[in-house]
C-alpha cells in the first residue's frame, strides 16, 4: 500500500466536504480508517489543518456592505495597530503589507452607517497616519479555498 500524496488527497477530500466521516474518507482515498485518523491528526498536529468551520454567507445574515481599509502606520506601532484590528470581530482580514499602505482589513457590516462609524473609531488611534477605505460593489469571488496539486 502506498501513501504517496495521501495528505494532499485527503486535504483536498475536506475541501470538498469538511464534515465527511472517517469511514467516507477512508472509502474515497481506499485506505483505512486508522490510516485516515492518523494522517488527519498529524496534519492538524502540524498546523495544516487549523478546525472546521461552516462556510457562513454573511450577505444572507445581513452583513452586505463590504470595505477594504488601507492604512499607513508608524512603523513600531504596526503589530499594535495589527492587533486592535484583529479585535474588531467585523475584520474578517487582517493584512501586514508592503505598497504604499502597511495594512490592509477587510471587514463586513450590515449597513455604511456601522462601516463609518467602526472607521472613524479605528481612525482615533494617533499611530495610522493615513487611511483608504474603499467599498466593495460586487464580490466576484471570497474566501475560496484551493485544491492541492498532487506531486
Amino acid at each position: 500500500m502506498t501513501y504517496e500524496n495521501l495528505d494532499r488527497k485527503l486535504v483536498n477530500a475536506l475541501l470538498g466536504d469538511g464534515r465527511a466521516s472517517l469511514r467516507s474518507l477512508g472509502e474515497d482515498l481506499d485506505v483505512s480508517v486508522t490510516t485516515v485518523s492518523n494522517h488527519l491528526s498529524d496534519l492538524e498536529d502540524e498546523g495544516i489543518i487549523n478546525g472546521y468551520t461552516p462556510k457562513v454567507d454573511y450577505d444572507a445574515l445581513g452583513y452586505d456592505v463590504t470595505a477594504i481599509i488601507q492604512l499607513k502606520v508608524e512603523g513600531s506601532s504596526l503589530p499594535d495597530v495589527t492587533e486592535s484590528l484583529k479585535a474588531h470581530k467585523q475584520m474578517i482580514s487582517v493584512y501586514e503589507v508592503t505598497g504604499d499602505y502597511d495594512i490592509i482589513a477587510v471587514g463586513k457590516f450590515t449597513d455604511t452607517d456601522g462601516m463609518n462609524a467602526q472607521i472613524k473609531e479605528l481612525l482615533t488611534d494617533p499611530e495610522i497616519n493615513e487611511s483608504n477605505t474603499s467599498v466593495v460593489l460586487n464580490t466576484a469571488s471570497e474566501h475560496e479555498q484551493f485544491e492541492l496539486d498532487l506531486e
